[in-house]
């Protein structure tokens, strides 16, 4: 599989002239939307789905339920193309995509908590996890995992556990748009200490990047 980075939390995951796009929120710019075979999004907070990026393409889109219902408030053109998914739910989306988790990472203990799922895309005897904003791993072996690098949510001790703990060889950062350049520098720093001595590979690249492996 190929994976390409865009802005923000957004990735496009490519096998055998199928693409699927996950997470193309208001970071994201237009570029992303090429080509796009079917959109996985992980939750309703807007630097993972824009409006008017869905609006722009044709294609089915894959979310949970509580995405579908503003859809359907705030967009039922849209919503006509959604399909909800579940918890462990195994869908076919021109590549084999499995639903994982339910919760979005704590912000705060007094704020409640949204729904969130992360995406297992299968294809090519290869395995590439996005969590989006959740530190829920896939609970099998995967080749790539989308790990997330600043967040109110994320201490930087939290993104190096969770990518230690799902322990895939390339790591690709990703939610990369919260901390300025200088302090995505000192993230990359504290994940290029850990991690290849777990024998883990971590990368960060720019937008519109594909990731080498």
């Amino acid at each position: 599989m190929d994976v390409t980075k865009f802005g923000h939390a957004c990735v496009r995951i490519q096998h055998a002239g199928v693409t699927l796009l996950v997470d193309p929120g208001v970071f994201t710019g237009r570029e992303a939307l090429a080509g796009a075979d079917a959109v996985l999004i992980t939750h309703e907070h807007p630097d993972h789905v824009s409006v008017d990026h869905l609006r722009a393409l044709d294609c089915p889109v894959l979310t949970i339920a509580d995405v579908a219902a503003r859809l359907a408030e705030e967009a039922p053109d849209v919503a006509e193309r959604v399909r909800v998914v579940s918890p462990g739910e195994r869908v076919d989306a021109g590549l084999a995509v499995t639903a994982v988790g339910e919760l979005h990472a704590v912000i705060h203990p007094d704020l409640p908590r949204l729904h969130n799922c992360g995406y297992l895309v299968e294809a090519g005897g290869e395995r590439v996890f996005h969590p989006g904003d959740a530190l829920t791993g896939p609970g099998v072996a995967v080749d790539v995992l989308c790990v997330p690098v600043s967040a109110p949510w994320l201490k930087a001790s939290e993104a190096i556990d969770f990518a230690r703990d799902v322990g895939a060889p390339v790591n690709l950062a990703v939610h990369d748009r919260v901390y300025s350049e200088a302090g995505l520098g000192f993230l990359d720093g504290h994940m290029q200490r850990f991690l290849p001595a777990n024998g883990q590979r971590y990368v960060r690249v720019a937008d519109g990047d594909r990731l080498d492996r």
